[in-house]
């Protein structure tokens, strides 16, 4: 039992409490979509120093069930800012809170594992809150991507001319990883996840983009089914959640990790460089190495700190994925190099009909 004091909402919130070990970026982690369903505590132990902006956002709302901190500040200092982290939950209907001794939580959430917590600020009995966390629901076999996918195809906003067309499947996709790809001079139709093979062919794109997205993989059978019938036919790119629904699809399995990757400062190496990257993680669940069977796919990246699987890529086939954001936003930029990489497979296939 934690007690602290709400700076921001108020009423009650339920969901998976975890940690994010990032520095900065607390305003993309309110809005991933990758934690639909959790209650973040941020390991960093000042919090609301730079204020909010209108830019830095990562979906059109704060995605999580709370927030948790150590220190709220409540006068922000930055040029940008253009309003407080309080008055920003308050809008949202969001519960924040402070006061709490998140080194003492993250440090249990590591020893005992992710799980089910309750916010309240109307129900002071310790039993009834620890009765209500327990009743509540979990994320093991529930279909969170259902909640935060768009309801219906969109372009995303082009600055410059393009050369491909790219079909994202957005699972809970971060707006960065649409922004960065039309930065690279690609046309990007964003669709909702349940939406078919047959619909995405018609649509003609020369890629797909399997996004991230919150909680368990394997029920989200639709997308997997969807993929598993584009593969012969398009280069593809999976992220976070993309890369296990891949998984999935290449006959894999997943599992849920214990406390599971959230920050900006993971290492993994690459198997194919020998060179290590520092990268921006979000996930809880996790493909099983060992249940990556078919000879024709390649481990590429190996998680430093655990040995899980973060990435890998067909032999044959135009097709690689990444447990990672190379997006980032928050975190280093160490993994942009794959958005090249999906654009000259792209580019490559193009010759090829040529």
């Amino acid at each position: 039992m934690f007690c602290g004091n709400a700076f921001a909402g108020e009423g009650e919130a339920w969901g998976e409490v975890v940690f994010n070990t990032s520095m900065t970026g607390y305003q993309e982690v309110l809005t991933d979509p990758s934690y639909n369903g959790q209650i973040v505590t941020m390991t960093y132990p000042l919090i609301g120093n730079y204020g909010i902006n209108s830019k830095d956002i990562e979906s059109e709302k704060v995605r999580v069930e709370g927030f948790v901190v150590r220190e709220y500040e409540p006068v922000p200092s930055n040029w940008r800012s253009e309003q407080t982290l309080a008055d920003y939950l308050n809008k949202e209907g969001i519960i924040g809170i402070e006061g709490i001794d998140t080194r003492a939580l993250t440090r249990h959430i590591r020893l005992s594992g992710a799980m089910k917590g309750v916010i309240s600020t109307k129900d002071l009995n310790p039993d009834s809150r620890v009765e209500k966390a327990r009743t509540s629901r979990g994320l093991v076999g529930l279909d969170l991507v259902k909640e935060v996918t768009c309801d219906k195809p969109y372009g995303w906003p082009q600055d410059k001319e393009a050369r491909f067309k790219v079909v994202a499947l957005d699972c809970g996709m971060k707006f960065n990883i649409a922004q960065s790809l039309a930065e690279k001079g690609c046309q990007v139709m964003v669709v909702p996840a349940h939406i078919s093979a047959e619909e995405i062919r018609a649509m003609n794109p020369d890629g797909i983009l399997i996004s991230n997205g919150p909680g368990d993989p394997e029920p989200i059978t639709y997308s997997v089914d969807t993929i598993r019938n584009l593969i012969p036919d398009y280069p593809i790119f999976g992220i976070c959640l993309g890369h296990q629904l891949l998984g999935l699809a290449f006959g894999g399995k997943t599992y849920k990790l214990k406390f599971g990757h959230r920050g900006a400062n993971h290492p993994v190496i690459n198997l194919l460089t020998g060179k290590v990257e520092i990268t921006a993680q979000n996930h809880g669940f996790c493909v099983d190495i060992d249940s990556i069977r078919d000879p024709d796919i390649e481990i590429t990246h190996i998680n430093l700190n655990d040995q899980t699987l973060e990435g890998m890529r067909h032999r044959t086939l135009p097709i690689f994925s990444v447990q990672y954001h190379p997006e980032a936003s928050p975190g280093p930029h160490d993994a942009s190099y794959l958005f090249d990489d999906f654009i000259d497979l792209m580019e490559r296939k193009g010759k090829a009909h040529t």
